[in-house]
């Protein structure tokens, strides 16, 4: 239907009273930092950098940095995932796709995966959101560790504790 007359404020009709228990947005200008303190490191070449801890329904989203080649994690999810590469190239070691530059990738419920960087790749960061939790899984299946927002959170805290940022640093990150 269309709208009779002028609106006095354009952006009224697309508007709801904001509630007073609603949280904040979240808007991150640089995405990709150079302050290297804000990336959580999880080994030496392997890091990420959260945009996004939602602990009140268990999904997280960040930039997954890895600067070495060769297999990062046999993992399982039981939740859909989605990936937007930003920079660099991967694949799983049980797929014949490569996932590039500018591409995304869905992860279905259930599916285990080996992701691998390729040899001449020196750099790979893939924005991901992980719903759940993240299995870690030997080559059977059997779980050999997992990830949830919680653990994300507290890796956070107890990495920007000890680079001088603070351990609420990562309560901008929290929702």
């Amino acid at each position: 239907m269309p709208v009779q007359g002028e609106d006095q404020d354009p952006k009224m009709p697309y508007q709801l009273p904001f509630p007073e228990d609603a949280q904040d947005e979240i808007v991150i200008p640089d995405a990709v930092p150079d302050d290297e303190r804000v990336w959580v490191p999880q080994t030496e070449t392997v890091s990420f950098r959260p945009l996004c801890l939602n602990r009140s329904q268990g999904y997280w989203m960040n930039l997954l940095r890895v600067r070495q080649s060769g297999v990062l994690s046999r993992h399982r999810h039981p939740q859909p995932v989605h990936g937007f590469v930003l920079k660099g190239r991967w694949h799983y070691l049980e797929h014949d796709w490569e996932a590039r530059e500018g591409g995304y990738v869905f992860e279905p419920p259930g599916e285990t995966h080996t992701l691998i960087v390729p040899e001449d790749v020196s750099e790979m960061i893939t924005y991901f959101q992980v719903n759940g939790v993240m299995l870690y899984v030997d080559p059977w299946g059997k779980t050999m560790g997992y990830e949830d927002v919680f653990t994300k959170i507290e890796m956070c805290r107890n990495h920007y504790e000890e680079v001088g940022l603070g351990a609420d640093f990562v309560e901008q990150f929290i929702r």
